[in-house]
């Protein structure tokens, strides 16, 4: 008895939120985030008015609203009117974030379902990337990754474990930061648009990166938080 309370109270040490999925926050902040790009994409297509896109690869940013030279936001889509599609993007981006929000830990209303509702109206290049990654990741919610038990040893992945908040909050800030330079295109200090540019896909690629590491720690605390959890049974 007293080794299983000496080992319950080492996990949840090991532990920052025991009684929370951090799985499921880091997928339902994904599907927040590409929300507000689709509804940033919705609004300046909205703008446009009621004219044909003239094509499947359209400027969700057009000419009058452009801030800079390559705040374009180039998007797919299968709707052949600016209008309808901004409005069917709002539409199916607050549905995301409902299902995000709401419904991702739900088997019957999983982060499939608003993929597969995603993808008729609107793909972005930058976000089909991260919506992947958020798909992959709900597939594992309540379904933590045992392989890691025999890859990291219980002192490495208790250590890993308590960063997935601090890498979370820090792909957050990044990617909105990423946002706001490919819509307005202002980095301080920078006039020119091409280092701009590549100044914006380093810091998507940084928070990718910051995001990995956030789902691998967030897989470690699932672990550890399954184990506290059956060991609060016995």
């Amino acid at each position: 008895m007293n080794r299983v309370t000496h080992e319950d109270s080492r996990q949840r040490r090991n532990l920052f939120w025991p009684e929370i999925s951090a799985t499921q926050v880091i997928v339902s902040t994904l599907g927040v985030l590409i929300a507000v790009g689709g509804m940033d994409h919705g609004l300046f297509e909205v703008l446009q008015g009621n004219k044909p896109t003239g094509g499947l690869v359209v400027h969700a940013i057009g000419e009058q609203n452009r801030m800079w030279a390559y705040g374009t936001e180039d998007a797919f889509t299968l709707i052949p009117n600016f209008l309808i599609t901004g409005v069917a993007a709002i539409v199916v981006s607050v549905l995301i974030m409902v299902w995000s929000v709401g419904f991702v830990h739900k088997k019957q209303h999983g982060f499939s379902s608003s993929l597969n509702l995603a993808v008729p109206g609107w793909r972005r290049r930058r976000a089909s990337r991260f919506f992947t990654l958020a798909w992959a990741a709900s597939t594992r919610i309540g379904k933590p990754l045992t392989c890691l038990r025999a890859v990291f040893p219980n002192s490495i992945r208790g250590v890993l474990a308590k960063l997935w908040l601090g890498c979370l909050i820090a792909f957050t800030l990044l990617a909105l930061i990423a946002l706001e330079i490919a819509i307005v295109g202002y980095v301080p200090r920078v006039n020119d648009s091409t280092l701009a540019l590549r100044i914006c896909w380093s810091i998507l690629g940084v928070g990718l990166g910051i995001l990995l590491v956030a789902l691998l720690s967030g897989f470690a605390h699932d672990l550890d938080r399954i184990d506290w959890q059956g060991a609060q049974k016995q």
